[in-house]
């Protein structure tokens, strides 16, 4: 589990029903249920709360109005989710081909270990590395979250996004390096206030 994302829990076949059957209140409870941990799916997505929680809402109505298509087989929260980073997607592809590009070179230069994802994770508070990935350019911030959150390989990304199998992996490329940098500098920065 990444980014400290909030334990689900798993509704009820009875509030599912009531919820598909049009009882506001359990809509309501379903919502309370599974808006916390959206939440955090959607902001990463996203480039600020106002996007997120616009897309949240977004997907909330498409939940509600596809609800009577959940088949019970798998997990209803993975079903959500996967709403949730459809919808994400959707704005992502409804806005113009505007690909803001970041100058990587140097980034190198400035990093002072090699930094794994894993060991990112452990030394960033979940708030700071969210941060850090709704400032990454869209086009990498969504190949980082498809490939890094959702577990989807270079070839599922390009069909998403549509976008080639090479620009997935250049952009999650420039995405980590890009990542890396604010993290030394932050490290940079901790150990001198430290000393």
């Amino acid at each position: 589990m990444y980014l400290n994302e909030v334990q689900y829990l798993e509704p009820s076949s009875h509030l599912i029903n009531s919820c598909v059957e049009g009882d506001r209140h359990s809509q309501s409870q379903l919502y309370a249920m599974s808006a916390p941990g959206m939440f955090t799916v959607c902001l990463r997505y996203s480039r600020n709360r106002e996007e997120a929680e616009e897309v949240m809402q977004e997907g909330f109505l498409k939940v509600f109005r596809n609800l009577h298509q959940f088949q019970k087989r798998g997990s209803f929260q993975g079903w959500i989710r996967k709403i949730m980073v459809n919808t994400a997607l959707e704005k992502f592809r409804s806005k113009p081909n505007l690909y803001p590009l970041l100058s990587i070179d140097g980034l190198e230069e400035n990093l002072q270990n090699d930094f794994s994802f894993e060991y990112i994770l452990h030394e960033l508070d979940a708030k700071d590395l969210i941060l850090m990935i709704q400032h990454l350019p869209i086009g990498y911030r969504m190949v980082f979250n498809l490939h890094i959150f959702e577990g989807m390989k270079h070839r599922e990304i390009s069909e998403s996004l549509g976008i080639s199998e090479g620009t997935s992996k250049s952009n999650l490329h420039d995405a980590r390096k890009i990542l890396q940098a604010q993290i030394a500098a932050r490290m940079t920065v901790a150990s001198k206030n430290g000393s």
